[in-house]
């Protein structure tokens, strides 16, 4: 019979394990973690990760994160290795050997096949007396006590800890190469974090189109202007310079002052000084912008000051900034 009193217990003794887990690496970090770093740094070739198992899955996503923070480094599954894929390793690569025991019957094939082609062997295991711990050039420690499956079996803790102790490598890597928000674009121009970095207002508004009316323009002019352009904006210029804005809260605000429109003209009902950004500006800049005058429009200007456009929040929801 199902207990589902237990369901909120168990979430949080979970948690708790693996928090604590975690939290211990920290006494488990000795000279084998910065030597490890300096050599991989010094390194000319790539990181080849390995494992079996569950730790094969941890090994995927350390790999994901050595790619994206610079640092080059490819999958190899510990089983596939010794049965023909030994050839994924390169003169100068550096391996990286996951396996919680340490000693399964894959990982003590490969360790000698690895040292046979003189690369160095980085160990993460939760055994340093392992076989992989007594043969790996480095051993990174991550014992853990307890597995937060109730049976003690099921690998939980022991992958989380695996894990962890990558991203503190690749974290020291990415220090120690200097590398920057640029790069990181570099290696996510397509995902919503790239785009924040990379996107800029030209990238924008070179789609939209441009309204704009003069200070003399009619009325009828500018919401045919506002409407035919579909950004709920129009410019208002005068010699190509920007002087005010009309937006169509502002049609509809002087609709309800007043029915006799004929007389007014755009410069009767813009806004001046308007908010503009450059250009040039990156496209995050103009989501603050946005966001801090509870705006969802803003004029596009280069350096003179001319008219060149506008960026309208819905641009920034469809690159997925926002």
């Amino acid at each position: 019979m199902k207990d589902f009193n237990t369901i909120i217990a168990t979430a949080k003794e979970t948690i708790t394990l693996e928090s604590n887990a975690i939290a211990n690496l920290v006494n488990l970090i000795d000279d084998n973690f910065e030597n490890s770093v300096k050599y991989i740094l010094n390194s000319k070739g790539r990181v080849v990760v390995t494992g079996i198992g569950k730790s094969a899955n941890i090994a995927t996503k350390i790999v994901a994160t050595f790619n994206s923070t610079g640092t080059p480094a490819i999958f190899m599954h510990a089983a596939d290795a010794i049965h023909g894929d030994l050839g994924t390793i390169q003169k100068d690569d550096v391996v990286i050997c996951i396996s919680k025991s340490g000693n399964t019957p894959e990982i003590k094939v490969l360790v000698p096949l690895i040292q046979n082609y003189g690369n160095k062997i980085i160990a993460i295991t939760g055994n340093k007396e392992s076989y992989l711990g007594s043969n790996a050039d480095f051993t990174l420690n991550t014992f853990v006590e307890k597995e937060a499956c109730p049976n003690n079996l099921a690998p939980t803790t022991s992958t989380t800890a695996q894990l962890v102790m990558g991203d503190a490598l690749a974290v020291c890597l990415l220090k120690l190469k200097g590398f920057s928000s640029q790069d990181f674009a570099k290696y996510h121009p397509g995902g919503a974090l790239g785009k924040r970095l990379y996107l800029r207002v030209s990238d924008l508004i070179a789609n939209n189109q441009s309204p704009k009316v003069t200070t003399y323009s009619s009325i009828s002019d500018v919401i045919v202007e506002i409407s035919e352009k579909r950004l709920g904006v129009t410019s208002v210029i005068e010699n190509n310079q920007i002087v005010g804005i009309i937006t169509d809260g502002d049609i509809r605000r002087m609709l309800s002052k007043t029915n006799n429109i004929t007389s007014l003209t755009a410069k009767d009902i813009m806004s001046t000084n308007p908010k503009t950004i450059s250009i040039d500006a990156m496209a995050i800049d103009a989501l603050e912008t946005l966001e801090k005058n509870d705006i969802t429009q803003i004029l596009v200007s280069n350096s003179k000051q001319e008219y060149l456009g506008v960026v309208h929040l819905h641009d920034l929801i469809k690159e997925g900034i926002f």
